[in-house]
């Protein structure tokens, strides 16, 4: 995925508006995690550069301040995005969803059910 796409584009918006600190990196966090689940669904992972991603990522969380509910919704992403499958990839962003209202704001919450939606509609059209 791009910088152009809607979801992430949304994500991105919201960065300079939000002040720093945790809720700011929060969001930056949930953009991160948006666009692994997203190239998860579209374009599916070889296994070792898949591994490596959620490692990469899962290593630029850490060092991220986040409200804990938030922290633990992305633990338990990073979890199951291990699977590798496209369908995990869509329950994951649909899970996202309430962490991502609580803390980044209703904005955030749009952008991850939109993002969840887009991705429920690619699988469908895929197959």
């Amino acid at each position: 995925m791009n910088a152009t796409d809607p979801d992430t584009g949304a994500l991105l918006a919201l960065l300079p508006q939000t002040a720093r600190g945790p809720r700011r990196e929060g969001i930056f966090a949930l953009w991160l995690t948006l666009r692994v689940a997203q190239d998860q669904v579209r374009d599916p992972p070889i296994e070792r550069a898949h591994r490596r991603r959620l490692q990469a990522l899962e290593h630029r969380l850490s060092s991220l301040t986040m409200p804990p509910p938030l922290r633990r919704a992305l633990a338990a992403a990073i979890n199951q995005l291990r699977d590798a499958r496209a369908e995990t990839a869509v329950q994951v962003l649909s899970q996202l969803v309430a962490p991502a209202r609580e803390a980044g704001g209703a904005e955030a919450g749009e952008a991850l059910a939109h993002a969840a939606r887009s991705a429920r509609a690619h699988l469908r059209a895929e197959r």
